[in-house]
């Protein structure tokens, strides 16, 4: 159980991860340049004959089966009061940030041993995953009742572009039909719809919008896609090996133009903002990236680190977070919004 920054995100303060890699090889996937993975080199070489992390991401997975029984020992030996625990992390624990942790029938079992412990030990959990084997412990979930909150990512409904971009995991469809029975056995779920496309328009939001709402009053967390790194790379390859010329297009664009991203991003949070106010008990958490912060001003700089500083208004407990989610659109009105950029 690992201290996490992803209180930055309102997402929790602690990740918890079942094994060493991911078998759904997302192309867009950060974590095989963290210091998890880009500081065992010698480690997937030898046990897994892994030459490299990234372009070898999604053909390795080393469990950690003995991972609740060491997180057992763990939570008896310290106290409560000296785990981290944030304003926005709450405290929160989180199934998974650099694997999924219902990829395949050992994950989960591992999965359903560390979640156990946790509850146990009345720690808040968050499960964040791409695979419908997550209803398989409904059971457990409802047994923890409103210390835990179950997501997954779904940034589209365009089944063969999301193929493109992630290649082993399970269609957005049926994440969203995974979701669907858990909260008809009142377990509390969330969406990650991140990282969505540039060339995904208000339309396009209107639709996952209206889905998400179906689950039920949720909380949906909004990322727009960033072009750094070597897996922004893969991205646009695999765009355009799946014959999204468009979405190669936009994305070239991106790496070649910073102020076009800019304006991408900016645009894509203000319409998610904007449609999620069509939907009652909707909630939209947006998650403005550092680099887009330091590449406005003004008014736009300061909404967007009020959207960065707030708290998901997810109830982990008995009672909702101390802080409002302060999170809104941008600019209501599109000239002033040009203006502004």
């Amino acid at each position: 159980m690992s201290e996490s920054h992803l209180h930055t995100k309102s997402l929790c303060d602690h990740v918890i991860n079942v094994a060493t890699g991911c078998r759904h090889g997302c192309e867009f996937c950060y974590v095989p340049t963290t210091p998890a993975i880009d500081n065992r080199d010698e480690m997937l070489a030898d046990q897994a004959d892994v030459g490299d992390p990234q372009s070898d991401w999604g053909n390795y997975l080393l469990y950690r089966d003995d991972l609740p029984e060491r997180l057992g020992r763990v939570l008896e030996d310290r106290v409560p009061s000296d785990r981290k625990q944030t304003n926005r992390g709450r405290g929160v624990v989180m199934l998974s940030s650099g694997t999924d942790c219902y990829q395949d029938r050992r994950a989960a079992q591992i999965t359903r041993g560390a979640v156990t412990e946790l509850i146990m030990h009345d720690i808040p959990v968050r499960i964040l995953t791409r695979s419908p084997a997550v209803v398989r412990d409904i059971d457990l979930f409802r047994e923890a009742g409103n210390r835990i909150t179950v997501g997954s990512s779904i940034p589209s409904f365009e089944a063969p572009l999301v193929n493109a971009v992630e290649p082993n995991a399970p269609p957005p469809i049926k994440r969203w039909e995974a979701l669907d029975r858990l909260q008809q056995a009142d377990v509390p779920v969330f969406v990650s719809m991140s990282p969505t496309y540039p060339t995904m328009d208000e339309d396009d939001f209107h639709e996952l919008l209206s889905y998400f709402r179906a689950l039920g009053e949720i909380v949906v967390f909004h990322e727009p896609i960033n072009p750094r790194g070597k897996n922004f790379q893969q991205c646009l390859k695999a765009a355009s090996d799946a014959g999204y010329e468009d979405v190669e297009r936009e994305l070239r664009r991106m790496r070649d133009d910073r102020q076009y991203w800019v304006e991408y991003a900016l645009e894509q949070l203000n319409t998610v903002q904007q449609v999620a106010r069509r939907f009652d008990g909707l909630e939209v958490h947006s998650w403005p990236d550092d680099e887009l912060i330091r590449s406005t001003s003004g008014q736009l700089q300061s909404q967007l680190e009020a959207m960065q500083q707030a708290v998901s208004p997810e109830s982990f407990g008995p009672t909702k977070p101390d802080t409002p989610a302060a999170q809104s659109e941008l600019v209501e009105d599109h000239e002033m919004f040009q203006q502004l950029i």
